[in-house]
């Protein structure tokens, strides 16, 4: 091999033997799955596949048979119907190979979602032999204190005991604002009046028969400034994700005003997934210094081109300012997939770097462990991973 070949070799292996802090996921599903529950969680469509179709016939479904299949004992590229039969075989131990192959060392576990069907933190560091930490979903909080049965006058007050009592056993908050208002909301602080009438709104337009949702702007951007007023790290949904979002309204940089207003705050604002909107998440990392962000969701999804969006992470932004994240839920295979293809484009696209501009070996490495861990931990005040280098 030549010196750049050797060199290179060393800075994949580096990469490859790094540590991960996954910033943004969610806990697995450890009941058994048939073929139609597994293809629902491998697709952000509420939908199943036309009749005669399959949701493995994408990106994310064939690297699961590229990459998955080995880990279970099959060939790459098993068929579908192989590749489920051995993980029902298998049972619980699937889901242990793919998180345990991962090197993800800690898990910040965003608990708000279909909670109930899903390993909560504690379960998801023994399935991954890991360190878990919870992530709290703000609209989830006062979506409880109103099923419990709060009464509007005291909401205020019984959200900020709320939540200063959850952020006891919790590294960060995460808000929905995107799904439910669009993230065009009015940056300002609403004041008490305008949140009292608010709550009392959203309690007499709620019957008992429909699930209970918060939809309204003036909460949740109440809960967003309690979550500033307490410096929190507050991760934000971005662009691409299921059928419930607006993908328009979905842009980071309607969130420039209030990244202008928070930016003296202490809060750390951590922008998830971003796809298609990267770039743009890119910019406000760069010209604002408490804003982050991933690409975590699109790794998966873009799959065998999820390399250039790696790349393109890399443009604008600080080398401090960008996470890794899976944002996996549901079937460990979307932790195992977000992990190796994280590590592939980054490494590629280092190596590009160093191809056109010469970008030293140790610089690289040093790179690609401040996105792997390192920015994360400062983000979040986490103790080094075990396996980090010191």
């Amino acid at each position: 091999m030549s010196t750049d070949v050797q060199t290179d070799a060393l800075v994949a292996a580096t990469i490859d033997a790094m540590p991960l802090i996954d910033h943004h996921c969610h806990g697995i599903i450890t009941e058994p799955l048939d073929r139609a529950a597994f293809e629902d969680l491998i697709t952000e469509s509420d939908w199943p596949a036309p009749d005669g179709t399959t949701h493995f016939d994408t990106q994310v479904g064939f690297a699961i048979r590229r990459y998955c299949a080995p880990v279970l004992g099959l060939a790459p590229f098993a068929s579908p119907e192989d590749y489920l039969a051995r993980r029902r075989e298998l049972g619980a131990e699937a889901s242990e190979r793919l998180l345990r192959a991962t090197g993800i060392s800690d898990y910040g576990i965003e608990v708000g979602h279909r909670g109930d069907e899903i390993l909560d933190p504690d379960g998801m560091a023994a399935a991954g032999a890991a360190r878990a930490h919870e992530i709290v979903r703000l609209e989830r909080l006062a979506e409880e204190l109103m099923l419990e049965g709060c009464e509007s006058s005291a909401f205020r007050e019984a959200y900020d005991r709320l939540l200063d009592e959850r952020m006891q056993g919790a590294i960060g908050v995460k808000s929905i604002a995107a799904y439910r208002i669009g993230l065009d909301f009015d940056p300002s602080r609403p004041s008490a009046t305008e949140v009292d009438a608010a709550v009392e709104a959203w309690a007499r337009g709620t019957t008992a028969d429909e699930p209970l949702r918060l939809a309204d702007p003036v909460i949740i951007r109440h809960l967003l400034w309690a979550a500033v007023d307490r410096a929190c790290a507050i991760q934000f949904h971005i662009g691409y994700g299921d059928a419930d979002v607006d993908l328009h309204r979905c842009s980071p940089l309607l969130l420039t005003e209030f990244l202008r207003r928070t930016r003296d705050s202490g809060a750390r604002v951590l922008l998830l997934h971003c796809y298609p909107f990267h770039r743009e998440a890119g910019y406000l990392a760069q010209v604002f210094p408490h804003v982050y962000f991933d690409v975590g969701l699109a790794i998966n999804y873009t799959g065998s081109r999820s390399v250039e969006v790696i790349a393109e992470t890399l443009e604008l932004a600080p080398f401090h300012k960008i996470l890794f994240s899976s944002d996996a839920f549901g079937v460990a295979e979307l932790f195992h997939l977000g992990a190796l293809l994280f590590r592939r484009g980054l490494q590629q696209a280092l190596d590009a770097f160093a191809e056109r501009d010469g970008w030293p070996a140790d610089e690289r490495s040093r790179v690609a462990e401040l996105i792997a861990w390192r920015n994360a931990a400062r983000v979040y005040r986490l103790a080094a991973p075990a396996a980090a280098a010191t």
